[in-house]
């Protein structure tokens, strides 16, 4: 693995785990109206339905930027964050050594950080209208007092890197996998 995919990895999960502290913050009221994100100036953009409550979360301690939507009735929460990418490096848009090994280092660390992370499936995608490369991570794993399923979307551009987290209860497989459909327009 390379020295600039390791750091990637250690930037994206710097953004998840800083900014992805679930039970930290206060609920705010669920939007009536669809959400509207945007992400890597605005190649990776989606609405999420209504009823998802967006919540800022504080600047990581790598630059990271993020926000958290929770909807309390489904009990599913979407983190979606960005964060720069070391100095000098930049990538293209479908970069695909570079996201599979983005993909390949979070699988190590997942394992590390989560004794019972479960990868279910990975796959490679691109974003209709923007060419952008995804990696797509589905897992399970014991977070927040409970088994969850999650589905954890990688992406880069020129200097930066997204991570999209979706978390929902196993139970709810179904409409865990109309939201991940729904972010992703696969």
């Amino acid at each position: 693995m390379s020295l600039i995919s390791k750091k990637a990895v250690v930037l994206l999960l710097t953004a998840v785990t800083s900014l992805g502290a679930l039970n930290a913050y206060a609920a705010k009221a669920a939007s009536d109206a669809p959400l509207k994100v945007s992400m890597l100036a605005g190649k990776f953009s989606f609405s999420l339905p209504k009823g998802f409550a967006a919540n800022p979360l504080p600047p990581g301690a790598t630059g990271a930027t993020g926000t958290m939507y929770v909807n309390e009735t489904t009990k599913t929460v979407v983190i979606a964050a960005e964060n720069n990418l070391p100095p000098g490096v930049t990538v293209k848009d479908n970069d695909g050594k570079f996201l599979d090994e983005t993909a390949a280092d979070f699988d190590v660390a997942e394992h590390k950080a989560l004794p019972d992370f479960n990868k279910l499936s990975e796959k490679s995608l691109t974003l209709k209208g923007t060419g952008l490369g995804v990696r797509q991570v589905d897992s399970t794993a014991t977070q927040g007092g409970g088994k969850t399923l999650n589905s954890t979307l990688m992406a880069a551009s020129g200097n930066k890197m997204a991570v999209i987290q979706i978390i929902s209860r196993p139970a709810d497989k179904a409409g865990h996998d109309k939201l991940v459909k729904l972010i992703t327009g696969k």
